[in-house]
């Protein structure tokens, strides 16, 4: 997965961690994910760098995950869960900062910085 910020213009937050970034002087690319969704392998490669499952990127409160049906409890595997984000980005958690072959979501925003320590 290339370095970049996986960006919503629409979300406090990333907007937030993207002025955070810039104004640290961290130029990096920004990846608006709407518009440009990552593939299912893109999305496990996120999962890996993240340490974590791919439901624990689901944005759960978010009303679609309710419109399509969708329950933390429903059996999925991660395959089937990594489907849904690639099918439908705006249930992915963001934003997500790559840098360097590690991963940080901006939740609280300064929580990216320990992916520059160093640079």
């Amino acid at each position: 997965m290339r370095d970049g910020i996986l960006h919503n213009p629409r979300c406090s937050k990333s907007r937030e961690t993207l002025k955070l970034l810039r104004d640290r002087g961290v130029d990096l690319p920004v990846i608006e994910y709407l518009q440009t969704p990552p593939t299912k392998a893109e999305l496990a490669e996120i999962c890996r760098l993240l340490g974590v499952k791919p439901l624990q990127l689901v944005r759960t409160k978010e009303a679609l995950f309710t419109e399509l049906g969708l329950g933390k409890d429903n059996g999925y595997s991660d395959a089937q869960w990594l489907a849904v984000l690639a099918e439908h980005p705006k249930l992915l958690e963001r934003p997500i900062v790559i840098h360097k072959g590690r991963a940080a979501i901006g939740r609280p925003p300064e929580q990216v910085l320990a992916l520059f320590d160093g640079r």
